[in-house]
């Protein structure tokens, strides 16, 4: 006697069954490939024509806002743009599970494109800090072989210094030399300008040395304190400016990435559309 066993079998369809997880990572690989290898061509693209308004002294420059202006239009389109790029072709290569809505299905190829951005932009950064890393090694290098040369420009009054005892024929100052820029640095350091005593004392070393007038030797105190008065108004305009150019550039740098996960969110899930419809763009894409 033969006993029979019967036994259920489910009987799965393709693309309807269970899966671990929503996240197609081959899709997603794909995306940040293209991303970043669009990004990296226009970029360098943008470099070679922002080189050609570069001045080396053979022309008028070029107005400095108009090209920063230029500089951050173009990579706000170069991000937007790569990282659409790479939206589209991660929602277009996503293999969809037919066990959610249209509406859920658009979610997911948004959220695609969402990790592709992401992605990116991590590479980017890791990229950059590897470029950062590698400037730094290159800038400590030549530090250390400029050490020599740097000792010698030390002193940020030397100039000033020189001025002072300028004469004709030149003569050693010795060490009124390095009393005076003693004065000037602690002048610096001070109200920014040179005390009536330390203006004084300096025309006195000014006359001993170079065998000015005392009048000459006053107005050469204050012409150089003058100087160094302005050196410095132009050295704090220069960081002011420095300043707040880091402050926009990074506002800027934090829109546009703002702006790019928008679109690399839309973009992903048109692309999803255009698998889920069979578009395709023959005109395009024809071949020959």
């Amino acid at each position: 006697m033969t006993l029979l066993e019967t036994t259920d079998v489910a009987i799965i369809e393709p693309g309807t069954g269970e899966r671990s997880s929503y996240v197609d990572w081959p899709a997603f690989i794909a995306g940040i490939v293209l991303a970043t290898a669009i990004s990296l061509v226009l970029i360098s693209f943008g470099s070679a024509l922002g080189l050609n308004f570069i001045d080396f002294g053979y022309g008028k420059p070029a107005n400095p806002i108009v090209i920063g202006i230029l500089a951050a239009s173009w990579f706000l389109w170069v991000e937007v743009s790569s990282f659409m790029a790479g939206g589209y072709l991660t929602g277009r290569l996503r293999r969809r599970n037919y066990d959610a809505s249209e509406d859920e299905s658009d979610l997911r190829d948004g959220a695609h494109g969402l990790l592709v951005w992401a992605g990116a932009a991590i590479l980017g950064a890791v990229i950059a800090v590897s470029g950062v890393g590698a400037a730094v090694n290159a800038a400590g290098t030549a530090a250390s072989a400029a050490a020599s040369a740097a000792d010698e420009i030390a002193d940020p009054n030397a100039y000033f210094v020189d001025t002072l005892f300028r004469a004709e024929p030149p003569v050693d100052a010795g060490p009124a030399r390095d009393e005076a820029s003693r004065i000037l640095a602690r002048a610096a350091l001070g109200e920014g300008t040179v005390s009536p005593e330390d203006r004084a004392y300096l025309a006195t070393l000014v006359t001993a040395r170079t065998g000015l007038a005392p009048d000459a030797a006053i107005a050469r105190v204050d012409q150089v304190d003058q100087a160094m008065a302005t050196a410095r108004a132009e050295a704090a305009e220069t960081a002011r400016l420095a300043r707040n150019g880091g402050i926009i550039g990074a506002f800027l740098l934090a829109a546009s990435l703002l702006i790019s996960a928008i679109g690399a969110y839309w973009a992903a899930q048109m692309g999803g559309n255009h698998r889920d419809n069979n578009i395709a763009f023959p005109n395009a894409f024809r071949r020959f």
